[in-house]
């Protein structure tokens, strides 16, 4: 079968490889879509740590194929997620079946399991309270995903900051009782006013860089919780920490690896998802096939206006 390979910053090839003999617990899916997430595009500039060549790939979804004799809580013919470290941009894949969570058949973008599931313990990790006053700084494919999750918790506003108007006007679409400019007017005076000058009493920042860090320190009110969702790569940080101290914000890292807290944060997903409570199909902007994946990559790597999440579909 075919899968793709990272060979090199910004080249991707596709070879024939072979998959791995079923164990007596696992699955094997023949793919469905697989998200190109941020942690793909790092490897495709050469900014990320891990060695190459490397198959890429993790917000998987497709159909199972096969079941080992032990397997009992999916069948063969099902529609499911799953969680994988890698190899998700390829034609088929072998999953432990504990990993795999089942998606109905009418659910057009049954890949956002695994962000969806990020999402989800980030916004339970930072436990926002009914008629809370919410900002969310970054208006990206992550930052909308906050955006639906946190409206469910019923907050008295969510104000979304961004620098780029499309973003911000999609951020409208979906529900932002306010959007900020950044470029244009200030985030602090916008949020102080709709706040009653206390600020937010939560506030994410989901854009990895400082910038981000530097407004959510800006727009949080005293013992307000300010949740780092944002993908820090590359360098380091620098904070106020002693104005962070004196304002005694609860500091939420929202970043999780223990499987068993992902695999949570996806059942719950997936039950939003199948119940029709929470749809992200319209964030996916880009469809490809494996021949095209380099393309993918690209405008993912460029998000061009109007851009926010690329999908390959083997």
């Amino acid at each position: 079968m075919k899968a793709a390979i990272l060979t090199a910053p910004f080249t991707i090839e596709l070879v024939e490889v072979a998959l791995p003999q079923l164990t007596s617990t696992q699955a094997r899916l023949r793919v469905l879509q697989c998200g190109v997430c941020t942690s793909d595009v790092d490897l495709w500039l050469g900014k990320a740590v891990e060695k190459l060549p490397a198959r890429v790939g993790h917000e998987i979804a497709g159909i199972i194929e096969e079941i080992g004799e032990e397997v009992t809580s999916v069948s063969v013919g099902d529609r499911v997620a799953a969680l994988v470290n890698g190899g998700g941009f390829a034609e088929e894949i072998v999953v432990d079946e504990r990993l795999c969570v089942r998606v109905d058949p009418n659910v057009a973008y049954p890949a956002v399991a695994e962000p969806l599931a990020c999402t989800i313990s980030a916004v339970e990790s930072a436990a926002p309270a009914l008629a809370d006053d919410v900002v969310i700084i970054g208006a990206g494919y992550m930052g909308n995903l906050v955006q639906l999750v946190t409206s469910l918790k019923g907050p008295r506003s969510i104000t979304v900051a961004d620098v780029r108007a499309d973003a911000l006007a999609r951020a409208s679409a979906l529900g932002a009782t306010q959007v900020v400019d950044t470029c244009r007017e200030s985030l602090s005076d916008a949020v102080r006013e709709r706040c009653n000058r206390d600020g937010a009493d939560l506030t994410y920042e989901v854009t990895g860089v400082s910038a981000g860090l530097d407004l959510a320190g800006e727009v949080t009110r005293m013992s307000g919780k300010l949740c780092i969702v944002g993908y820090h790569q590359g360098g380091t940080r620098a904070i106020p920490l002693a104005d962070w101290n004196w304002m005694a914000f609860d500091l939420i890292n929202a970043h999780f690896r223990k499987t068993e807290t992902i695999m949570r944060g996806m059942r719950a997903g997936i039950r939003l998802v199948n119940a029709g409570i929470l749809d992200a199909s319209n964030l996916v902007t880009g469809s490809y096939p494996l021949s095209r994946i380099a393309e993918a990559f690209e405008l993912a790597t460029v998000k061009p206006a109007g851009f926010v999440k690329a999908v390959v579909e083997p």
